[in-house]
């Protein structure tokens, strides 16, 4: 209870630092940190093709959803006679990378929350010590390099994700049976997934300049000239 006390009468709220770059950059990080794994995380869609009979045609469904582990839903394709079926399943599970490019995006935006408080309400405790801009350095240097692997990753899932969900793909596996290609999966908003990774590769790389300003590795190049150097010589 005492340490609440004392957080709550540190706290002093300034919006300043969201007129700066450190501050800026951080809420556009904030912002497209949710929109990466929003995108991936509730995503769920389904690839069509059609079977062929000597009396009609037939819808046949495959359904599929995060984590992306195709084969643990199956789908039915009727025979033609209308009293048998069989089970089949997509393939693959890329599960890994897209929840790895889901776990980075939720702690980027829970990370990015954190420091915006730290900016706006405990600014004078972030630039009291050394210490406060350095780890933030640290941090977001590992970010940076968490969503260049994970938007990597994902990237390569994506494309194996489309391959498997491809109805082309999967009209080929129709033995003894006349199937056709229907509709494709809807791939947009993973799509965007992806952009969103590399976009916020870019932010929290560009990022670390701007908080490496803040630490006592940077040296101003021009430093100001004391009174004793700006005097001219005596006589």
């Amino acid at each position: 209870m005492e340490t609440v006390q004392k957080l709550t009468s540190g706290f002093s709220l300034d919006l300043g630092p969201l007129k700066e770059p450190l501050g800026f950059i951080r809420v556009l990080e904030w912002v497209f940190a949710i929109f990466a794994f929003a995108t991936t995380g509730g995503y769920s869609g389904t690839t069509h093709f059609e079977l062929t009979c000597p009396d009609d045609k037939r819808d046949i469904f495959a359904g599929f959803y995060y984590p992306f582990r195709l084969s643990a839903k199956p789908y039915t394709i009727p025979y033609c006679n209308g009293t048998e079926s069989e089970n089949k399943y997509l393939q693959g599970d890329f599960s890994s990378s897209a929840e790895f490019f889901v776990s980075v995006g939720v702690f980027a935006f829970l990370y990015c929350t954190a420091t915006l408080v730290l900016y706006l309400g405990y600014q004078h405790v972030y630039r009291q010590t050394t210490r406060g801009p350095i780890i933030d350095l640290v941090v977001t240097a590992i970010f940076a390099f968490l969503w260049f692997v994970s938007s990597s990753a994902w990237g390569k899932g994506l494309t194996d994700v489309k391959w498997a969900t491809n109805p082309e793909h999967l009209v080929e596996q129709c033995h003894n049976i006349t199937c056709n290609v229907g509709t494709h999966p809807s791939m947009g908003r993973l799509n965007a997934s992806v952009i969103f990774g590399f976009l916020n590769l870019i932010l929290w790389g560009g990022n670390c300049w701007f908080i490496y300003k803040e630490t006592p590795f940077h040296k101003d190049p021009n430093p100001p000239a004391t009174m004793e150097e700006g005097e001219a010589p005596g006589p």
